[in-house]
């Protein structure tokens, strides 16, 4: 297809969108404050939807927006209206951030123009693209889910003005933090830019994540003040200090919601095409958002390969989360793992080396698809979560489960014969409740979002120790101390990819809100000067044991057999006698206890104790002549002649007497 978007040359601009059904088109170009219309100009038909114009003696700077206008029938999905200013969906940057405002939904000749109210595209030329460098990321790495508004607010070594930005997590006080941690990628929710909810300014809130956008390939001015720029020098000095950047981009909705939403782009040009449609002719809403994005049309399927080969080229990050992944892969509604979106991007020059993660599931029909996703998509693993959050809950017969999600989940993953875990194991996540609250609130308390607490999951799989959220007992705390801890060992001892979402490490809080999209303050901003330094110190030590350790980083799946070359099974389920788990030990609805016997190529065992138990017990564990068991990280006190505590996860690493215990990160 012809380039779409605004196209410099040194003559001129070429002005370039695509519908197939708008009657007429027109570019309007604005002032250098993206105030006042300075003229409006018809694009001509140039075939198979494309109409364009080219206009000299414009340069980069441009500010400028589309207009069409075609037939007005919302409930057969149009939404022509020339009053509507709509940004162009390849535009990689825009003016101002978006602001709701009524009258961009309001309907054909019941409202004003909206230029004054919209973002102005602005035209920019491109650097030269960065070197095609692989990815840092591998499968099995520790990647750093972080919010970056969030994540740099409160910090107190960051410039204030710097505070909030891309360009914040390039200070060397942030850096050095993701270096302590062994992070090997952050995940950054949406950067892109994006528009508040329309119930929400009413409320006073306004959202907070990003999960809102508007059209793909724009940064958001408030992140990024200094345009892709900004990301793509940040890109460069995180992946210089050894850490990759994966963003998280939805393609599968827009702000632009339901039938009641703004008219902000795409809807404007041309929404038969860019949202998929009920046959009765309303908007299919597979995303609980109002829309859904019909990535099985070719103009659509192009616009979201050429906003990925974007962000490689011009900022060089290793890879992409999809959030509701399945939308990309249905066609005609239907999830196929063989979409050609999916097929297009896994298989593309530019793509196919890069980090591709799928969130596998939308709440259209069928929308859970956890595994059914084809290599090399990972894939967030949801069961992973539960499994462990059920079995340190205390729930009866979740021994085995534990087990199966320790082992990289093979009854997921392994399927049609695969050697390895796709799996991205996770105990909490931006969706939900943080770490520290898991074992704090045994309810939601989403009250601050002004529904009345009716929004979020009800079920958690969380407990309070005793006492729903802040307490000053002591025990308590100890208590809640003391199951982050192993929610933090089981989280690092599990095979596959391990995330971690940021300020987990250290206690980070949100009160008990399960749904904090819309809180851009303190319940969301990370307490970078109250962090518990203790629980972030076991957390560099647990990062340091895997990174030390190949056997825990590997992805491949456990099988119970020695592999080629080695003198011992890659695993071995005990019970905490040391003796082998037995078919009944499994089966019993009471045992909350177990070891995780790794061995690797070398003959090296490595010992991941359970004690699920809230009594403590002496774990035994085989011994071989010549060897000695040995406490694998400084943070734990390991005696395993006296008895562990109950609810902890211990480790303990067999080698020759010669060989000396892995010490924690700096």
């Amino acid at each position: 297809m012809t380039q779409l978007g605004a196209t410099i040359t040194p003559e001129g601009i070429r002005f370039a969108a695509w519908s197939s059904s708008a009657r007429r088109l027109w570019v309007s170009i604005f002032d250098e404050q993206g105030n006042r219309e300075l003229d409006r100009l018809e694009l001509q038909p140039e075939g198979e939807g494309v109409n364009a114009l080219f206009v000299s003696g414009l340069a980069a700077g441009t500010r400028y927006g589309f207009r069409a206008d075609g037939g007005y029938a919302p409930e057969r999905g149009l939404w022509f209206d020339p009053n509507k200013l709509l940004t162009d969906p390849y535009a990689v940057e825009i003016d101002r951030p978006y602001a709701y405002h009524w009258r961009l939904a309001a309907k054909r000749n019941e409202g004003a123009d909206t230029a004054p109210l919209m973002p102005k595209a602005v035209a920019t030329a491109l650097p030269k693209a960065v070197p095609a460098l692989p990815p840092l990321f591998r499968p099995g790495g520790l990647i750093y889910e972080l919010n970056i508004r969030a994540f740099t607010r409160l910090h107190p070594d960051i410039p204030e003005e710097q505070r909030g930005t891309i360009a914040a997590l390039a200070h060397p006080a942030i850096i050095k933090h993701l270096q302590r941690l062994g992070v090997s990628a952050v995940e950054l929710m949406p950067v892109t830019a994006w528009i508040d909810e329309r119930h929400l300014p009413p409320l006073g809130l306004n959202n907070a994540w990003g999960y809102n956008p508007v059209t793909f390939m724009a940064l958001d001015p408030r992140l990024a003040p200094g345009g892709l720029n900004e990301l793509r020098d940040t890109v460069a000095v995180l992946r210089k200090a050894g850490i990759g950047t994966i963003l998280d981009l939805v393609f599968n909705h827009t702000g632009e919601s339901d039938r009641l939403g703004p008219t902000l782009a795409l809807r404007g040009l041309d929404a038969q095409v860019y949202y998929r449609q009920l046959p009765d002719g309303r908007l299919a809403n597979d995303t609980g958002t109002g829309n859904t994005v019909a990535c099985d049309h070719p103009v659509v399927r192009e616009m979201v390969l050429d906003t990925l080969r974007h962000f490689v080229r011009q900022a060089g990050v290793d890879g992409f989360r999809f959030d509701l992944a399945p939308v990309l892969g249905r066609v005609d509604g239907t999830f196929e793992p063989d979409a050609p979106l999916l097929q297009a991007i896994a298989s593309d020059p530019i793509l196919a080396d890069r980090v591709l993660i799928a969130e596998p599931w939308d709440i259209g029909p069928n929308g859970y698809q956890l595994g059914n996703f084809r290599p090399p998509y990972l894939e967030w693993n949801d069961r992973c979560r539960d499994d462990v959050r059920r079995f340190w809950r205390g729930d009866a017969g979740a021994v085995g489960a534990l087990a199966t999600r320790l082992a990289g989940s093979s009854d997921v993953f392994g399927r049609e014969g695969q050697p390895a875990s796709r799996s991205v194991n996770f105990i909490a996540a931006h969706d939900g409740m943080t770490l520290a609250d898991i074992v704090a609130y045994e309810h939601k308390h989403n009250a601050a979002n002004g529904e009345q607490n009716r929004d979020g999951h009800n079920d958690n799989l969380s407990w309070n120790n005793g006492v729903e959220g802040e307490t000053d007992s002591a025990a308590i705390t100890k208590a809640r101390f003391d199951d982050q801890c192993a929610l933090l060992a089981t989280l690092f001892a599990s095979r596959g990819t391990i995330m971690l979402t940021a300020g987990d490490e250290f206690g980070r809080s949100q009160q008990g809100n399960n749904n904090a999209y819309a809180q851009d303050n303190a319940i969301t901003w990370l307490d970078w000067a109250g962090r518990d330094r203790v629980l972030e110190d076991y957390t560099v030590a647990l990062s340091a044991l895997r990174r030390a350790l190949p056997v825990l980083a590997d992805t491949n799946f456990l099988t119970g057999q020695a592999a080629e070359g080695a003198a011992i099974p890659d695993v071995a389920w005990l019970a905490e006698t040391g003796m082998p788990l037995t078919e009944a030990d499994w089966n019993d609805p009471g045992r909350h206890r177990l070891v995780m016997l790794l061995g690797d190529i070398e003959g090296n065992r490595l010992a991941v104790m359970v004690n699920g138990d809230r009594r403590q017990c002496v774990f035994t564990l085989p011994a071989r002549e010549g060897f000695a068991w040995q406490p694998a990280i400084e943070t734990q006190a390991l005696d395993l002649t006296r008895p562990l505590p109950g609810r902890s996860v211990n480790f303990a690493i067999e080698r020759r007497a010669t060989k000396t215990r892995i010490r924690k990160g700096s």
